[in-house]
């Protein structure tokens, strides 16, 4: 699903590591008295002159504005209500709209926001997003020149010609999951294939709550649900990769290796997501906390 952590055929021993190694990270006036002046009463001709208000005036009027009100208090200046310096409550758990200011993190959500439900446009532009943005080219380009160092497919050459065998295909893995976990799948079964960051609790709890989201996801009625889009879209996007690589790569074993690395993956991109707004915080002091994630 992430274009984070997307890969095909990409460290098939090393990756599975990975999604058990990724829960080893991270880390989380006073009070002014008025002084009542004695106010006598000035010559009874004044007061007769002022009326019936004149005899009280130990109390402000009520039309009194501010120069008014501070003469009240004597010499006393009049208190000064100043801003409350409150940390909002879900600064921690504040998302970018990119993680380390270039991977695309458009879907992870704040915490406690509360969003009405993606429309079918928006899904296939947040798969668009992810698909094609500028820093998309970097994965599949990692990923191709791993394959081929490790001969993953000796069909597919060595060379520049190898290399570029191994990332179009790289790049068709990483768009096609994209598209069947954010977009296709959400779609049919009205999910919402976005992260919804927790931003409290311990860590083992973020953790286990980041996790799961791979097989727990949210309707677009906000209802917890089984999350079909990431699991059985994760399936889908494995075996159609068998039309595009060498034979004899085409297995159960290997479809199904990969259907399980992928979900794993994209486990793991959930826990780093539920992180990253720690780690901004922290480790960068904020760096990254210009542009909100939330849309």
């Amino acid at each position: 699903m992430s274009l984070i952590f997307r890969s095909r055929r990409v460290l098939s021993r090393g990756l599975s590591s990975y999604a058990l190694g990724v829960i080893a990270l991270a880390g989380a006036n006073g009070i002014v008295s008025a002084q009542e002046p004695l106010i006598d009463n000035p010559e009874p001709a004044v007061l007769a002159a002022r009326g019936a208000d004149a005899s009280r005036q130990d109390y402000p009027p009520q039309s009194a504005g501010p120069a008014a009100a501070q003469s009240a208090g004597g010499n006393d200046p009049a208190p000064q209500t100043q801003p409350a310096q409150v940390e909002p409550p879900d600064a921690s758990g504040q998302q970018t709209k990119r993680i380390l200011g270039i991977i695309p993190n458009f879907r992870a959500v704040s915490a406690n926001v509360k969003l009405p439900p993606e429309t079918v446009k928006e899904k296939f532009i947040d798969a668009t997003e992810d698909s094609f943005d500028y820093s998309a080219i970097f994965f599949p380009a990692v990923i191709a020149a791993y394959n081929e160092s490790g001969k993953n497919d000796p069909e597919l050459g060595e060379g520049a010609a190898g290399f570029g065998r191994y990332f179009w295909r790289a790049a068709v893995d990483q768009t096609s999951e994209n598209y069947m976990v954010e977009a296709v799948f959400p779609t049919v079964t009205r999910e919402d294939s976005r992260y919804y960051t927790l931003g409290h609790g311990g860590f083992f709890k973020r953790t286990g709550y980041a996790i799961s989201r791979a097989v727990i996801t949210r309707t677009n009625s906000g209802t917890e649900t089984f999350n079909i889009s990431e699991v059985v879209g994760s399936g889908v996007s494995s075996g159609l990769s068998n039309l595009y690589y060498p034979a004899a790569s085409r297995s159960v074993g290997n479809t199904m290796s990969e259907w399980a690395e992928d979900v794993g993956i994209d486990a793991g991109s959930f826990w780093f997501r539920e992180f990253w707004p720690d780690i901004n915080r922290h480790l960068f002091h904020s760096k990254y906390g210009n542009a909100p994630a939330d849309k």
